[in-house]
């Protein structure tokens, strides 16, 4: 069975456009080629002189002989070797340059960043000069731009900008919150330069209306090349990610608004301070108000400068983030299952990806799960042996981001409570089945639930562990990832309510099911959405599961056929799917499209206490009943 699964995810990971587009530079293929003739300038020289963390930077540049396969890239650090940056080569570059040496270029970077074909400048083609902007982000090193010629398969670098940096490349940058291991905890996790023994990092912090703030220290961690499993990651697409702090903000009062900034201080008693921000408090296990949660899976990277390193491989990206952002005041938390950067070994898009979910993250707890993409490499130990995380094997994802798991580190199962929501977050890149130790936690997790005040128990991991009719899942014949649905005993024993997946890049959502009948009599019109399909209500009969992996990753396309009888609802379009309770009885479930922000497929569940703990199929003991 294990041949089995993984050879149902290589279906989707040899597809073309599930390659990493650093992946297709040729670096390794990459000649020095100064040529006199080209010229390419970055300016402003020196960003962030406000504090900033990101800044937009104008590049000029010349080429004689304008081509299609002109291209411009940005590499941090600045080093090209052998190079002398700003204009043009040393003395032993041109030397070799003029007796036609074109060896491999020992020193010049591998791995850029981001990078824009010469074209894109619509005067390029026709003048050999153009214009271009890229938004730069605090990375810790300083940068400078190259331009090439030669397309993608046979680069040569033929002119160097002059380097340009931040301010204060060390700053404190990226606050990123998550909930701790108590509901009354909130971490707050950033990225900075500053290593142990050159600042003391904490977050200084009060509840709003509160004079005087607290400071909390916090724990520092990195990880080096040893620590990854495989190329690119531990080679042409390493780069030093810096340092990962996390403190731990305990003792929070129930819904109360709290501001924060994350600082060091330095040596000499001086404070560095980044960001200040806010976020309110969660509530009270079992709380009645309003609760909202969004979750989605699959996101990517957006290209807000146009940038095309990302075209075709996460182009609902940027749509969703900007749709969040506007969305932010009417939801309290996210859940991100799985995923996530999709940097697969090129570890500075982490960065850009932390930079990216700053403006959300900052704000609310983002908690995530974990992914093929952030875990899987072979012989690491993982329930698969693909290579979809290219030799990242969790480590990167296990640095950036906090998670609640009681075993902390490489095992990203945990439960997270949020009022009258309980989450039990499953980790799908280790094994599930009877008898493991996973298995053992989610019984834990939903058996511990109080549904008398936390109503909705959720499930959420990042392969469809359930029932999914996306195109690939249809050759195995299950329509469900391989094994899966050994959980359906403890879904149906402690009456799940949703069960919650990315993974496939659609949208799906099935009836109350189980052992693949729907529990609720199955009424549907031809061709899918059932007239009962928008409420349901009584004894929790079965789970409903969602897929939604449309965060920003390609869309794929569902089986062909007839639908399955358990598939009520289908959408091939990017969003996320919001979780929305206002009291004990009444949980509202809707998909939110990126690009409208319009409610396209929403359902309803309403039920009281006595309704959870009615008998159903196989979820009580034979002698329950017994008089």
């Amino acid at each position: 069975m294990m041949v089995s699964a993984a050879a149902a995810f290589a279906v989707e990971d040899a597809t073309p456009d599930n390659i990493q587009p650093l992946a297709t530079l040729k670096m390794q293929a990459a000649r020095f080629a100064m040529d006199s003739a080209a010229v390419i300038h970055a300016s402003p020289a020196v960003l962030g002189m406000n504090g900033e963390d990101s800044a937009w930077v104008t590049v000029n540049f010349t080429a004689p002989a304008p081509s299609a396969g002109h291209w411009v890239a940005l590499f941090s650090p600045a080093d090209f070797g052998s190079l002398s940056v700003g204009g043009g080569a040393s003395a032993s570059a041109s030397a070799a340059a003029a007796a036609g040496e074109g060896g491999p270029a020992a020193g010049l970077p591998t791995a850029p960043i981001k990078y824009m074909f010469a074209n894109a400048a619509p005067s390029f083609m026709g003048s050999g000069s153009g214009n271009m902007s890229f938004l730069l982000i605090n990375q810790r090193s300083d940068y400078a731009f190259g331009l090439f010629s030669g397309g993608k398969d046979n680069p040569k670098l033929i002119a160097v900008s002059n380097k340009i940096s931040f301010a204060n490349p060390k700053a404190p940058v990226f606050p990123r919150l998550a909930q701790g291991k108590e509901w009354n905890e909130m971490t707050v996790t950033w990225t900075s330069g500053y290593n142990i023994n050159e600042a003391y990092p904490f977050v200084e912090w009060r509840m709003k209306g509160e004079e005087n703030s607290k400071r909390t220290p916090a724990g520092t961690l990195t990880y080096t090349r040893r620590q990854l499993c495989g190329k690119p990651a531990n080679a042409e697409g390493y780069r030093d990610p810096g340092f990962i702090h996390t403190a731990l903000l305990k003792d929070l009062w129930p819904n109360r608004e709290y501001l924060y900034q994350i600082a060091y201080e330095l040596p000499d008693g001086t404070v560095v301070r980044g960001k200040s921000s806010s976020f309110r408090a969660s509530p009270f296990p079992g709380q009645d108000s309003l609760q909202r949660v969004v979750v989605f899976g699959d996101m990517g990277l957006g290209q807000s400068d146009g940038s095309n390193e990302l075209a075709g491989f996460q182009p609902g990206a940027q749509v969703t983030m900007d749709r969040l952002i506007k969305d932010l005041p009417n939801y309290d938390a996210v859940f991100h299952i799985g995923d996530l950067s999709y940097a697969n070994g090129f570890l500075a898009q982490w960065d850009q990806f932390t930079a990216q979910i700053e403006p959300i993250a900052s704000k609310v707890p983002y908690m995530v799960a974990s992914g093929n993409h952030e875990r899987t490499f072979q012989d690491t130990g993982g329930f698969y042996n693909g290579n979809d995380s290219r030799g990242e094997c969790g480590v990167p994802a296990e640095t950036y981001f906090y998670v609640p798991a009681e075993e902390n580190r490489g095992k990203f199962w945990y439960a997270s409570d949020y009022g009258m929501f309980r989450f039990c977050v499953g980790d799908t890149e280790h094994d599930w089945r009877p008898g493991s130790e996973q298995h053992a936690f989610l019984e834990r997790c939903f058996a511990s639930a109080d549904r008398k005040h936390q109503p909705w128990l959720v499930f959420a991991a990042h392969r469809p562990l359930g029932y999914s009719s996306n195109d690939y899942y249809a050759q195995e014949g299950s329509f469900a990832e391989p094994m899966g649905r050994a959980l359906q005993g403890l879904w149906q024993k402690h009456r799940v309510d949703l069960a919650i997946y990315g993974h496939a890049h659609n949208y799906e959502r099935t009836c109350p099911v189980y052992e693949n009948t729907c529990m609720d009599g199955g009424k549907k019109k031809q061709g899918g959405n059932s007239s009962s399909s928008s409420s349901y209500s009584g004894t929790a009969s079965g789970t409903i599961h969602i897929v939604a992996g449309t965060g920003g990753a390609k869309l794929r396309s569902y089986a062909a056929g007839p639908w399955p009888q358990w598939s009520v609802a289908r959408d091939e379009s990017f969003g996320y799917v919001k979780l929305t309770a206002s009291d004990h009885s009444m949980l509202r479930v809707e998909f939110i499209h990126s690009d409208d922000g319009a409610a396209h497929d929403a359902f309803t569940i309403s039920r009281d206490y006595k309704d959870v703990l009615a008998c159903t199929v196989d979820s009580c003991a034979p002698h329950t009943l017994a008089s």
